[in-house]
């Protein structure tokens, strides 16, 4: 048995069947010569009464020192009582990142979550986590692989946090699974970007243009009827956007003039209609057949695509800026200009913490500041 040199493996004849050429020094430690002339390193061990082997490299990849070394070290762990083969399939079998954000999506997020939770939750794993970090097995991952990731997304600050954020609650879970030591959440201490607040409300000349350019698209078609409906609901009642697309018949109370919607971000609601709220609903013609009150190009469908006729109808009505959100902050901001009182205007978004409603607050001065102009002016005028 030759002591197994670099010259000795290169020099080793090739033969129809592989076979493996024992070193003299390190029992176990081996080279292995493949009929298409390929030559790679193992180790050979006992465990009990059966064989387990290791490979440890190819012939060029590794040298023959580096392979020896590594060989030391395998064996090593063998006589410590550890099973290297097996824990390296154990490794080879477990859990990635990826499939633990498929797993928290089915088992955690689908029963527990809102439809368009688990619809973002998806869209993070596929667009965000899947590529970078998607690989990497839930127990080998470190803090410092999510910094990583975290400080790659710096220029999307929202999408970074919200990636962190649905991390973490699949870590935590992780270690509920037994797939983590308790308390080894990588994303612990990450700290997050901070999220430009946008605050953008529509002028009394900007909802004039926008008016306008829904009565030509209803007149010319250039836009479907239940895109514009769609808009005029959203501007008149102050509603999210997933709250109107997928309103019913059914929800609706006329005669009481509210919708109660079993079920919206914050719960249970009711949306309190103002008379040209109850108009568009009133001029919605019904489908027969489809519970919707937007309805869709399918049967019995309702429609699921705002955005497109949206940038179309802002960029007539010169608005680009403004997202089809911004028409709730500025159903906000029109009930704070008429001296409506927060926890009201809360009441009427649907808020269920006042701090929500909170970030309107700002926009009370105007009122404010108008009746003091006036009681001032008019204390001026006395004066002289």
């Amino acid at each position: 048995m030759p002591k197994i040199t670099k010259r000795l493996v290169e020099n080793a004849e090739v033969k129809d069947k592989d076979y493996i050429i024992f070193d003299s020094d390190i029992p176990g430690f081996g080279a292995r010569i493949l009929p298409s002339g390929r030559r790679s390193y193992l180790v050979q061990y006992r465990v009990g009464r059966s064989y387990r082997r290791i490979s440890l490299g190819m012939h060029g990849v590794l040298t023959t020192d580096q392979a020896r070394g590594e060989a030391i070290k395998v064996l090593g762990r063998v006589k410590s009582g550890e099973d290297p083969s097996a824990a390296r399939k154990q490794a080879r079998l477990e859990m990635t990142v990826s499939e633990l954000c498929e797993r928290m999506i089915e088992e955690h997020a689908v029963p527990h979550c809102k439809p368009n939770t688990v619809v973002g939750y998806r869209f993070y794993t596929k667009a965000y986590i899947k590529k970078p970090i998607g690989q990497i097995r839930v127990s080998q991952i470190q803090r410092a692989d999510i910094a990583k990731f975290h400080h790659a997304l710096r220029h999307k600050p929202y999408q970074a946090n919200r990636c962190i954020q649905f991390l973490s609650k699949a870590f935590n879970l992780a270690e509920v699974w037994g797939l983590r030591a308790d308390g080894t959440n990588p994303c612990r201490h990450i700290k997050k970007y901070k999220e430009p607040k946008r605050e953008r409300y529509l002028s009394k000349n900007e909802l004039a243009r926008l008016g306008e350019v829904l009565r030509q698209c209803e007149s010319e078609q250039l836009e479907t009827q239940s895109a514009v409906n769609a808009l005029r609901l959203l501007l008149f009642t102050g509603c999210r956007l997933s709250e109107i697309m997928t309103l019913k018949w059914d929800y609706i109370n006329f005669e009481r003039a509210y919708i109660n919607l079993p079920d919206s971000k914050s719960g249970a609601k009711t949306v309190y209609l103002g008379a040209p709220a109850l108009q568009v609903l009133s001029d919605v013609k019904r489908v027969k057949g489809n519970p919707w009150v937007i309805t869709g190009a399918r049967p019995g469908a309702h429609l699921t695509d705002l955005q497109h006729p949206w940038q179309r109808i802002r960029k007539r009505a010169a608005i680009e800026d403004v997202r089809i959100h911004d028409l709730r902050h500025t159903f906000a901001s029109v009930a704070v200009a008429a001296g409506y009182g927060l926890p009201m205007i809360g009441k009427l978004l649907g808020h269920t913490q006042v701090q929500t409603t909170a970030r309107y607050a700002h926009l009370a001065a105007e009122p404010m500041t108008a009746a003091a102009d006036s009681v001032a002016g008019a204390l001026g005028r006395v004066l002289g």
